[in-house]
């Protein structure tokens, strides 16, 4: 049920290339981003205590399905390692050849304009970049076609990542032109000149994506057309909470045509916030386990965690500039010579440039995940509270809900903390399920926290 990571995959990678800083990774992640497990367990617990003296079922899987999702999650870490030290690897290799030295006299030798010289420059060096983690995205790919969670053929495949470069090339170059020019302009507060900057194309970029983005890769279809007995019933939950959703703003997306799991998000800002539910998850949920996952992804529309997850994602942004800008400008001063950069407004630094960021983009990767995780279970809660007194035992169609997911998109059954520490956006699935029959505050007499 990712509401703020499908924010998505493919804005998260066009933000790495634009923005040169993958800060964002732990807020609006996809690939290797599943759950977590300190902070939802205690908070169900110390919210509302079952009135069973039994303990809550959890998350529960077949031993060989047990087996099959733990071996998966295992060989995605093992590629994130490993995708990340090459990365880093490719980046020293760019700098010690000095490619981006023999792009920038290209660029020269071209044009005297420096808009255009970006255009020379850039896309060649985004494009090694690009390069270098294919292998990675490729094995992420054979795995899940090989545990039956993606039916994406190799062609169309590379026909995706073909689009998700050529917009990174498109908008990269723009955004080199603009950074260089800030640098040129301030060298000393470069750093904080082109934080202000990047917000608006921050905004603009999850503003547009639902528009012109997600139709690239997927078809979407109002949800009343396709589903119009699903839509009244939803009408019901947004009544409930008092709240406007127009129909407009709830669409189902074909993710069959390349995916066997299953999902929900929220995406947008605006005039293009929406619900999106995928087609795989209306084939497999009953009525009441839909309105399940459709209210979770209502607590992130109503609560505003995309508009939240951006301003969180500037503030590491802000943060992250700051810090590179002085390991940035020591690295330059210390061997630039001898990478053949002339100074820190030289666009042939650009892969010192994205070293640092990446590095500090790795380091700081808890952080938002640790942001992510608390939203999730904020938006679990929403939905349950939401549900109360439609959905008959609303919890446990949460657990059931909670359940499938889980074991069509080979949800991990048992991670360490340090797992989840370092890789879960979302609470981890067994604590989510354990909270949804736990947390009961009308039991108690309280009153819930999101709807009254």
């Amino acid at each position: 049920m990712a509401g703020l990571p499908k924010l998505n995959s493919r804005i998260h990678r066009l933000l790495w290339i634009v923005l040169f800083l993958p800060l964002l990774s732990g807020v609006q992640a996809q690939a290797l981003a599943q759950s977590a497990n300190s902070a939802a367990a205690p908070l169900a617990q110390a919210t509302a205590p079952s009135q069973s003296t039994e303990a809550p079922q959890g998350y529960t899987l077949s031993p060989q399905r047990a087996a099959e999702a733990t071996d998966y999650a295992r060989a995605r870490r093992l590629i994130y390692f490993l995708d990340f030290a090459w990365s880093l690897l490719a980046l020293v290799l760019i700098i010690r050849w000095r490619m981006a030295v023999i792009f920038r006299r290209w660029a020269e030798r071209a044009t005297p304009r420096r808009i255009f010289q970006a255009a020379v420059f850039a896309p060649p060096l985004l494009l090694l970049v690009q390069i270098a983690g294919l292998p990675a995205d490729a094995a992420r790919h054979w795995f899940a076609v090989r545990y039956g969670l993606s039916v994406q053929q190799w062609a169309s495949w590379l026909g995706d990542w073909a689009k998700e470069t050529l917009l990174g090339l498109i908008f990269g170059a723009l955004l080199v032109w603009f950074l260089y020019a800030v640098m040129r302009r301030s060298p000393r507060r470069w750093w904080f000149c082109a934080w202000l900057g990047s917000l608006p194309i921050m905004v603009f970029v999850v503003f547009l994506s639902p528009w012109l983005v997600d139709p690239l890769f997927f078809d979407f279809t109002p949800l009343a057309l396709a589903h119009p007995e699903l839509a009244a019933q939803i009408e019901r939950v947004v009544a409930r909470a008092g709240e406007s959703i127009p129909e407009s703003r709830m669409y189902v997306m074909n993710a069959s045509s390349k995916e066997n799991a299953l999902n929900a998000y929220v995406t947008g800002l605006g005039a293009s916030r929406r619900v999106v539910v995928w087609d795989t998850t209306l084939a497999r949920l009953t009525t009441p386990e839909l309105l399940s996952v459709f209210s979770h992804e209502m607590g992130h529309y109503v609560l505003g965690h995309v508009r939240d997850g951006v301003i969180f994602g500037a503030a590491m942004l802000l943060a992250g500039l700051f810090a590179g800008s002085h390991l940035f400008q020591r690295a330059v001063v210390r061997w630039g010579d001898s990478w053949g950069v002339r100074g820190v407004d030289d666009s042939a630094s650009l892969p010192v440039l994205l070293f640092i960021f990446s590095l500090l983009g790795f380091l700081a990767t808890p952080a938002g995940n640790a942001y992510s995780r608390h939203i999730e279970h904020q938006a679990d809660q929403y939905g349950l509270e939401v549900l109360h007194g439609i959905v008959p035992d609303a919890s446990e169609a949460a657990a059931r809900s909670l359940q499938i997911l889980g074991d069509d998109d080979l949800e991990e059954p048992a991670p360490s903390r340090a797992v989840v520490f370092w890789f879960y956006t979302h609470p981890p699935i067994g604590d989510r399920i354990i909270f949804a029959r736990t947390y009961d505050p009308w039991a108690l007499g309280h009153t819930p926290e999101f709807v009254k």
